[in-house]
């Protein structure tokens, strides 16, 4: 009598579901996915996204260049691109941060505040995340209580293992 093999592909196929693969680690090399943070509910009752409601106030033309940025940074990917001063990295206490600078009209300056995660659950892609805007005249500089208002909400987001992104549900 001969050996039944059904119970030998019962076997390999058991044996192959037990195999367990590692999550592929995301590299700063990698395109980049442009998402935004929005607040979660137990800081801002609102769930306000300051980003992306900044970007929507600011002048169309305005808009357009930070998108198109957004796009080439995300896709060089941000380590990569070289863009004639429009996306920084930051220093000092904005170490960490990355700034997208634009000039708008009536030569005023368009900032837009931005995170780099390799880390976040549920992602395919590292995620450039912008966080937050600010406008300021020409040849000024921001207050360090403003770039404090902008690092408090980058702790918001990193503080929690599953992000709190704009369009996500949470």
């Amino acid at each position: 009598m001969t050996p039944d093999k059904r119970a030998r592909k019962q076997a390999k196929t058991k044996q192959r579901s037990r195999v367990s693969v590692a999550p592929i680690a995301r590299s700063s090399d990698d395109a980049h996915e442009v998402v935004f943070f929005q607040r979660h509910k137990d800081d801002d009752p609102t769930k306000s996204v300051p980003g992306r409601e900044q970007l929507n106030s600011w002048p169309a033309g305005v808009r357009v260049d930070v998108r198109t940025v957004l796009a080439a940074v995300a896709a060089a990917p941000p380590k990569r691109f070289s863009g004639g001063g429009y996306w920084e990295a930051m220093h000092g206490d904005m170490t960490g941060w990355h700034e997208i600078r634009v000039d708008g009209p009536g030569r005023t300056h368009y900032r837009l505040f931005c995170l780099l995660d390799y880390d976040a659950q549920g992602k395919d892609k590292p995620l450039l995340v912008v966080v937050d805007g600010r406008v300021k005249p020409f040849q000024t500089t921001l207050s360090d209580a403003e770039y404090a208002k902008v690092r408090s909400l980058g702790v918001e987001y990193w503080k929690r293992p599953i992000r709190s992104l704009y369009g996500d549900e949470s």
